[in-house]
């Protein structure tokens, strides 16, 4: 059905109307970089960045982040975060800041939503296993990023445009800056050499401001939030709270250092750095915190590493996860090599109708390997390893009727 054009006329004015009270820095939905352009766009309808966000919230992969693990695997606690909701999350809070500068919304949407799909099954830990093997096995090291990259613009060639993928690309969880400013220009030659460089070992910054403020809310969405849920899940106690930067108690007004003084810590995290970016970046050429603001992300993310990403509650099954990393990549490997049609892999990456038959055809046995495991839930994954190295059970044709053989003497 095609919009009568007394109506798409009005709404392409208001379209207009609208950018045109976005800042200097801002991406303009005109500025879009498709690779191919298969497909009509339709700008009054959905501008291009908008597209990419559906594209991407209609995709496998995102599909598969509900049930992959943000910081606490194997814990049975439906309040804590998930992966799904972390990037939620991030979008909520770069989008609250893009608005507030200025900024293309729709375009920090799309980056936020699909920032994290590179993410394995037990978060940084399986990240790290499947680094390990990978490098084993000749094909690079891993990076959740250029994963993200690669399901979304080759396993599932969404078309996305270079400005999205440029932010997922990106994005730097792990590392602070204080202040970023955007690094190139939009182009799929600058596109491809950050993406050299990463794989490499490197980093880059977006190349656009709106992939700036992701990268700056990603870090926001989880401080507060993997604290939260640390208490909630008792990985850290009072006696962790103990340690807690001092800096950081004053600038989020923390009065104690019990459990209960915690309760508000994501709330008054997101309070706090929020303002502090959108004052700091108002009309600067770079997104950025204060240094009393930064000095504080970067000693409350050296506490969250200590105290819980590297607490021994939370690595106590680090080696059985180690093994199974190590088993399901051999499996895989040899039924690709012995074209087993009725392995996992076959049925749920190789032969799925929504992979890209150009990937299919271009990977080896060990990409195909690193993306179907990169690919799976936490669940999946074990349901996987468990029909891989479990004896098959087999079900018979005629049900035992009655006790068994010596039962009925049985009290």
């Amino acid at each position: 059905m095609e919009i009568p054009h007394s109506i798409s006329d009005r709404m392409a004015r208001s379209m207009a109307d609208r950018e045109s009270l976005l800042s200097p820095r801002a991406t303009r939905n005109a500025d879009y970089l498709r690779r191919s352009g298969c497909k009509p766009e339709e700008p009054v309808i959905r501008p291009p960045f908008s597209r990419d966000a559906d594209r991407i919230i209609h995709s496998k992969g995102y599909s598969r982040y509900i049930d992959k693990t943000q910081v606490f695997y194997l814990v049975e606690n439906d309040h804590i975060t998930h992966r799904v909701l972390h990037v939620q999350l991030a979008s909520k809070i770069a989008r609250t800041i893009g608005r507030a500068l200025g900024l293309n919304e729709d375009l920090i949407e799309a980056i936020a939503l699909g920032h994290d799909i590179g993410h394995v099954p037990y978060g940084h830990l399986g990240e790290k296993f499947l680094d390990d093997l990978c490098r084993k096995h000749g094909i690079g090291g891993f990076k959740h990023n250029v994963q993200s990259v690669r399901f979304l613009d080759g396993v599932e060639d969404c078309d996305l445009t270079v400005q999205v993928l440029d932010g997922i690309l990106c994005h730097n969880g792990e590392v602070h800056d204080r202040s970023l400013a955007v690094e190139g220009e939009a182009g799929w030659d600058s596109f491809a050499e950050k993406l050299r460089e990463i794989e490499a070992g490197g980093d880059a910054l977006p190349f656009t401001a709106e992939g700036c403020v992701v990268r700056c809310a990603d870090s926001i969405s989880y401080l507060g939030r993997d604290l939260q849920d640390a208490l909630e899940v008792a990985v850290i106690d009072d006696g962790a709270l103990q340690e807690f930067p001092e800096n950081c108690m004053v600038l989020f007004g923390i009065t104690g250092r019990r459990k209960e003084d915690f309760s508000e810590i994501n709330r008054r995290v997101l309070d706090v750095l929020i303002k502090d970016i959108v004052t700091n970046s108002y009309d600067a050429d770079c997104i950025a915190f204060s240094a009393e603001a930064s000095a504080c992300v970067a000693a409350f993310k050296e506490f969250n590493l200590h105290h819980i990403y590297g607490n021994k509650k939370l690595l106590k099954n680090e080696e059985k996860i180690r093994f199974m990393f190590r088993y399901l990549f051999d499996r895989i490997l040899e039924d690709i090599g012995n074209e087993r049609k009725d392995s996992s892999v076959y049925e749920d990456l190789i032969d799925a109708p929504w992979a890209s038959r150009r990937y299919i055809d271009a990977a080896s046995p060990a990409e195909l390997a690193r993306d179907f495991i990169a690919g799976m839930t936490d669940r999946y994954f074990e349901q996987v390893f468990r029909q891989s190295i479990l004896p098959e059970r087999v079900r018979s044709r005629y049900r035992v009727e009655g006790p068994l053989p010596g039962e009925r003497d049985r009290p």
